[in-house]
Protein backbone atom coordinates (compact mmCIF):
# COMPACT_ATOMS: atom_id res chain seq x y z
CA UNK A 1 0.00 0.00 0.00
CA UNK A 2 1.36 3.40 -0.93
CA UNK A 3 1.62 6.18 1.60
CA UNK A 4 -1.03 8.18 -0.29
CA UNK A 5 -3.54 5.30 -0.04
CA UNK A 6 -2.69 4.82 3.63
CA UNK A 7 -3.21 8.51 4.29
CA UNK A 8 -6.52 8.57 2.39
CA UNK A 9 -7.85 5.55 4.29
CA UNK A 10 -6.71 6.94 7.63
CA UNK A 11 -8.35 10.29 6.91
CA UNK A 12 -11.60 8.59 5.90
CA UNK A 13 -11.57 6.51 9.09
CA UNK A 14 -11.02 9.61 11.22
CA UNK A 15 -13.91 11.42 9.49
CA UNK A 16 -16.25 8.47 10.11
CA UNK A 17 -15.18 8.36 13.77
CA UNK A 18 -15.73 12.12 14.16
CA UNK A 19 -19.19 11.98 12.59
CA UNK A 20 -20.13 8.96 14.72
CA UNK A 21 -18.88 10.65 17.89
CA UNK A 22 -20.89 13.78 17.11
CA UNK A 23 -24.05 11.79 16.50
CA UNK A 24 -23.61 9.88 19.76
CA UNK A 25 -23.05 13.04 21.79
CA UNK A 26 -26.07 14.94 20.47
CA UNK A 27 -28.96 15.17 22.92
CA UNK A 28 -32.54 16.38 22.97
CA UNK A 29 -33.94 18.87 25.46
CA UNK A 30 -37.52 20.02 26.06
CA UNK A 31 -38.81 23.41 27.13
CA UNK A 32 -42.43 23.46 28.26
CA UNK A 33 -44.65 26.45 27.53
CA UNK A 34 -47.32 26.82 30.19
CA UNK A 35 -49.05 29.66 32.04
CA UNK A 36 -47.33 32.26 29.82
CA UNK A 37 -43.82 31.05 30.73
CA UNK A 38 -41.00 29.03 29.23
CA UNK A 39 -39.94 26.32 31.67
CA UNK A 40 -36.99 26.30 32.10
CA UNK A 41 -36.28 29.90 31.25
CA UNK A 42 -32.60 29.15 30.67
CA UNK A 43 -30.95 25.90 29.68
CA UNK A 44 -27.42 24.98 28.69
CA UNK A 45 -26.82 22.55 25.83
CA UNK A 46 -23.92 21.46 23.63
CA UNK A 47 -23.47 22.36 19.97
CA UNK A 48 -25.37 19.76 17.95
CA UNK A 49 -28.12 19.34 20.57
CA UNK A 50 -31.78 19.83 19.72
CA UNK A 51 -34.23 21.80 21.83
CA UNK A 52 -37.97 21.17 21.46
CA UNK A 53 -40.54 23.61 22.79
CA UNK A 54 -43.97 22.16 23.59
CA UNK A 55 -46.98 24.45 24.08
CA UNK A 56 -49.08 23.20 27.01
CA UNK A 57 -51.04 26.48 27.23
CA UNK A 58 -54.56 26.76 25.87
CA UNK A 59 -53.62 29.71 23.66
CA UNK A 60 -51.06 30.03 20.84
CA UNK A 61 -47.42 30.95 21.45
CA UNK A 62 -44.30 31.29 19.32
CA UNK A 63 -40.59 30.82 19.88
CA UNK A 64 -38.62 33.61 18.20
CA UNK A 65 -34.88 34.25 18.48
CA UNK A 66 -33.96 37.90 19.07
CA UNK A 67 -31.44 37.54 16.21
CA UNK A 68 -33.90 35.57 14.02
CA UNK A 69 -31.63 32.49 14.19
CA UNK A 70 -34.85 30.51 14.61
CA UNK A 71 -38.55 31.25 14.53
CA UNK A 72 -41.59 29.04 14.98
CA UNK A 73 -45.06 29.45 13.60
CA UNK A 74 -47.84 30.11 16.11
CA UNK A 75 -48.17 26.88 18.06
CA UNK A 76 -51.55 25.75 19.35
CA UNK A 77 -51.98 23.51 22.39
CA UNK A 78 -49.59 20.52 22.30
CA UNK A 79 -47.84 21.77 19.14
CA UNK A 80 -44.05 21.45 19.09
CA UNK A 81 -41.17 23.35 17.55
CA UNK A 82 -37.60 21.98 17.43
CA UNK A 83 -34.29 23.62 16.61
CA UNK A 84 -30.80 22.09 16.48
CA UNK A 85 -28.11 24.45 17.74
CA UNK A 86 -25.01 24.02 15.57
CA UNK A 87 -22.81 26.79 16.96
CA UNK A 88 -21.87 27.88 20.48
CA UNK A 89 -23.33 31.11 21.82
CA UNK A 90 -26.13 32.64 23.84
CA UNK A 91 -29.51 32.60 22.12
CA UNK A 92 -32.18 34.80 23.69
CA UNK A 93 -35.74 34.25 22.53
CA UNK A 94 -39.30 35.38 23.21
CA UNK A 95 -42.92 34.74 22.22
CA UNK A 96 -43.77 37.18 19.43
CA UNK A 97 -47.42 37.12 20.55
CA UNK A 98 -46.56 37.79 24.21
CA UNK A 99 -43.16 39.55 24.27
CA UNK A 100 -42.93 39.45 28.08
CA UNK A 101 -42.33 35.69 27.72
CA UNK A 102 -38.57 35.24 27.37
CA UNK A 103 -35.94 32.55 27.59
CA UNK A 104 -32.30 31.82 26.87
CA UNK A 105 -30.43 28.87 25.38
CA UNK A 106 -26.71 28.78 26.17
CA UNK A 107 -24.86 26.59 23.68
CA UNK A 108 -21.42 25.32 24.68
CA UNK A 109 -18.81 23.90 22.34
CA UNK A 110 -18.62 20.11 22.24
CA UNK A 111 -15.90 18.89 24.58
CA UNK A 112 -16.48 21.47 27.32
Amino acid sequence: MTFAKFLARSTAALLVAAVTASAVQAANFEVKIDNFTFNAQQITVKAGDTVTWVNHDDIPHTVTSKTMAFRSKAMDTDDKFSFTFATPGKFEYFCSLHPHMTGTIVVEAVGK
